[in-house]
């Protein structure tokens, strides 16, 4: 499969309904027991955070957190969310936080940016935007992650990659994940990717949070919410329902990972 050629200085493909595509997320919340908080309300929008507890042993469950929807010109990601939740095929030894659109504003103009013109996946070493500034209080409020993914996008990529930050001298969740999106979509053998060398679709940065002045999510909760964090990027070149099944096939390759470890060796988390 080749890129379309659609994007020439910017994402110029598919956009989605994102109060329509949200409506859809919430209804299969709550028809399969999630449950849902709004932190915060302006009125014209609300950012939501959807939780759900572990249904079987052994406990201690993996704590994995999925978020996606920093940037309004990535709409695979609130589609990929609405796809695993209506599937709800999520494995009983997890328990699960989950934002599904950290940036409402972003899609209604389907840029990267929100309303104000600010990069949200930007503000997290010093919180500014009223997004992010409550996203950060409510991430603050709850537990360590076994886990963090956060679904994106990338207009100029060739095929899907992912950035691994790793810690906790664990195994590669990375290559799982790619063996899984291989299946489904092609993925970005660059050497350099983004201005960072890459091997195999996988980018491995600095995990020293010092060496960025401006922190994305990630390095946010790399520094105070878990030893892992996975960015998927699906290849927003390539067709809608290709970058939905990649970012699908990503997540459950990753969570059915998790799953057969605290399976195999229940512990204390990290």
């Amino acid at each position: 499969m080749q890129r379309l050629g659609k994007n020439r200085g910017g994402y110029l493909g598919e956009t989605i309904d994102i109060d329509a595509v949200l409506g859809d997320i919430e209804t299969a919340a709550q028809q399969h027991g999630w449950a849902s908080e709004t932190f915060l309300d302006v009125g014209e929008f609300k950012l939501r955070a959807l939780t759900r507890a572990a249904s079987r042993l052994p406990h201690p469950a993996s704590r994995v957190y999925l978020s996606t929807g920093i940037h309004g010109d990535e709409p695979a990601g609130p589609l990929a969310v609405r796809q695993l939740l209506q599937e709800d095929r999520w494995p009983g030894n997890i328990e699960l936080w989950l934002c599904p659109c950290l940036n409402p504003t972003g899609f209604d103009l389907n840029r990267r940016e929100n309303r104000q013109g600010t990069d949200l996946n930007r503000q997290y070493r010093q919180p500014i935007a009223g997004e992010t500034v409550a996203h950060v209080a409510w991430l603050e409020r709850q537990p360590f992650f076994d886990l963090c993914l956060c679904l994106h996008e990338d207009w100029e990529s060739d095929g899907f990659y992912i950035y691994e930050l790793n810690t906790a001298n664990r195994a590669s969740l990375a290559e799982t994940i790619i063996e899984r999106v291989a299946k489904v979509c092609a993925i970005d053998l660059s050497e350099t990717i983004e201005g960072r060398a890459a091997r195999g679709g996988i980018i491995r940065p600095s995990v020293d949070p010092l060496t960025r002045t401006d922190w994305p999510e990630a390095f946010y909760l790399l520094s105070h919410k878990t030893r892992l964090s996975c960015t998927l990027e699906a290849p927003s070149d390539f067709p809608l329902p290709v970058r939905v099944a990649a970012l699908t096939a990503g997540v459950n390759a990753a969570l059915e990972w998790m799953a057969g470890e605290r399976g195999d060796q229940a512990g204390n988390h990290f």
